[in-house]
């Protein structure tokens, strides 16, 4: 599975997220996690998940009338994609804007703040190395 730029809607969000936990699935199944969670109808989840097929986010896989499905995206490389997005819409591309207008409102615990510092020391080794 290589790294595609798809961009994901919030509904297409909750499909992946059930494929990443449980990939393959019939659509049954999907049917049934999604009415669970969701609150969808059987028609939404299949509507879902034939749009996503058609723009190479899942696969589906026919098997005599059995249908099952898994992720094309992995699920790092959506983040990331998502991220890249939020951080270039939001904050004009800006991590530093991100992470001031972030802990300005709130604090953060200090296990956050020292993963934080061990991240850009990894990136200034990287950088320099």
């Amino acid at each position: 599975m290589s790294p595609k730029k798809i961009s994901l809607t919030p509904a297409e969000w909750s499909v992946m997220e059930c494929l990443w936990e449980k990939a393959p699935i019939t659509g049954r199944e999907a049917v049934e996690i999604l009415n669970q969670r969701m609150g969808w109808s059987r028609s939404t989840t299949l509507t879902l998940l034939r749009r996503m097929e058609s723009k190479g986010a899942v696969s589906g896989d026919t098997n005599g009338d059995m249908k099952t499905f898994r992720p094309l995206l992995h699920r790092e490389d959506a983040v990331v994609q998502e991220t890249k997005d939020f951080l270039g819409r939001v904050f004009n591309g800006s991590l530093s804007l991100m992470v001031s207008s972030l802990t300005r409102k709130q604090s953060l615990p200090q296990e956050e703040i020292d993963e934080l510092y061990a991240l850009l020391r990894d990136m200034e080794a990287n950088n320099n190395g």
